[in-house]
Order: C-alpha cells, then structure tokens, then sequence
C-alpha cells in the first residue's frame, strides 16, 4: 500500500497551472517538524517535501495560507523529472 498522511504547514505554493487534460494544478512545498521516540530514544523530525495537488484538491491546497498547518493525505511517487520523490496530494484537512 503506498498512502502518506502528514501534518505540515504549506510553505510555498506556485502559480495554478493546467495539465494536458485541462485539469488545475499546484505545485507545492510542505515543511513538517515534530517529536518523536525511535527505539527509545528521543528525536526531532525537521523536513521539506515537493508536493503536488491536481483536480478538486486543488480549490482545498489554494484556500490555505502560507505558513497554514494542515493534514495532507495523498501517496508518494517518482517525480516527473526521474529524480526524488513527489507527494501527489489527494485531501486536506485542518
């Protein structure tokens, strides 16, 4: 199964773009930081991901202000570029 839920705050957003199939799209950079124990030690978790929203996810991602937390769900991929990883977001929630 290939599903990411994370809590991030939307630290850049490019400009509404279209794809081929006419459909609107977000490019997007989240930043998520937290706490954590890992095999009993504590740990401070810091981290950027490119994001992307396309379709009717994309009215929820614009109403959001930079620096805004939110809760993303979505599933990660190759970016288009062949080169890292891309979160393809498919909810928001506050």
């Amino acid at each position: 199964m290939n599903r990411l839920v994370l809590e991030a705050r939307l630290a850049e957003r490019g400009a509404l773009r279209f794809t081929p199939a006419g459909l609107p799209a977000l490019d997007l950079q989240l930043q998520h930081e937290s706490d954590l124990v890992h095999e009993g030690q504590p740990r401070r978790v810091s981290m950027s991901i490119k994001a992307l929203a396309i379709g009717s996810v994309v009215a929820s991602v614009s109403g959001l202000d930079l620096g805004a937390a939110a809760t993303f769900d979505g599933f990660l991929a190759t970016a288009r570029n062949g080169k890292g990883l891309l979160f393809h977001i498919s909810g928001v929630s506050r």
